[in-house]
């Protein structure tokens, strides 16, 4: 397999700083520079060692073409900033480049990527979504690990070619020790919507309501902390989450998001108004199969 000369990483994020550590240790050899406009995510990512260098970015011409000059750009921001990205940088790839992103919804994306990088003269566009993660943010909590055994999404354009920039990465990818998995982009913002942003919403209303709740009762604050034990913290665990890492998503998959919280609400109300009936066993025995059904990998 050819090697890349050279990979742009926009955003020196968790994501993206973990995405140069797990290349490093992989075996990637090439040059990997890192772009962000926070400095304190360019330092932390200068003291990993995995990029070959880490620059100042803005949205200026002059970044996208020295981004563009990769063989493989990854656009490890959110979902917004890796719209923005794509309309800066289409004009300024070349063919037999490639361009991906990790970004949390995908239909968005997939459309303008259709719509912008659909010359022959434009590098291919990969659109990916690496299942992995931490509630916290930031260069500071990348490790090289992150995706090993995670499930690593992409919604092509077309067919992906062997021996093409995206059949490289996508190699790459299995290399890290993620699992790579194809779907249509609407199916990927349906599913994704039930089993990543729900989650997400939920542990957050949870953490807000118990704030909103106990904050001005120390006693009663102090109670739920020292009880909670570890059921709470891990419900709750999500709502560390900053709204900076779920504004995008919610933005851009809302119509999915808002069907399944609805359909939560429902399902909460219908427990509320059994709790004295069987119908709250058969509740249980259904989650019991579930989690049977599943065991955690």
């Amino acid at each position: 397999m050819r090697p890349a000369v050279r990979v742009s990483i926009v955003g020196c994020g968790l994501i993206g700083a973990s995405i140069a550590l797990a290349l490093r240790e992989a075996g990637f050899s090439g040059e990997i520079a890192g772009f962000d406009k926070s400095a304190a995510d360019r330092a932390a990512a200068e003291r990993l060692g995995a990029f070959t260098s880490v620059r100042l970015v803005q949205t200026s011409e002059d970044d996208a073409r020295s981004i563009a000059e990769a063989d493989i750009v990854v656009l490890a921001t959110p979902v917004l900033a890796v719209l923005d990205w794509m309309e800066r940088l289409a004009p300024c790839t070349r063919a037999g480049g490639l361009v991906t992103d990790v970004g949390s919804t995908k239909r968005v994306i997939s459309e303008q990527a259709a719509a912008l990088f659909a010359s022959d003269a434009n590098a291919d566009f990969l659109p990916g979504h690496p299942m992995a993660g931490k509630e916290s943010g930031g260069a500071a909590m990348a490790e090289a690990g992150l995706f090993r055994g995670a499930t690593w999404l992409f919604t092509p354009l077309h067919p992906v070619v062997p021996g093409t920039r995206a059949a490289e990465w996508i190699d790459w990818i299995e290399r890290l020790g993620a699992r790579p998995r194809f779907m249509d982009p609407a199916a990927h913002d349906d599913v994704c919507a039930w089993v990543s942003h729900l989650p997400q919403m939920l542990s957050t209303a949870l953490a807000a309501l118990l704030e909103d709740t106990f904050a001005g009762d120390p006693a009663g604050s102090d109670a739920v902390q020292a009880i909670g034990g570890r059921a709470l913290r891990e419900t709750t665990r999500l709502g560390a989450s900053p709204y900076s890492m779920w504004r995008d998503v919610a933005l851009t998959n809302t119509e999915p998001l808002a069907a399944t919280l609805l359909a939560l609400e429902q399902r909460l109300q219908h427990m509320r108004e059994n709790l004295r009936t069987p119908e709250l066993r058969e509740e249980f025995a259904t989650a019991n199969r579930f989690r049977a059904a599943k065991p955690e990998r």
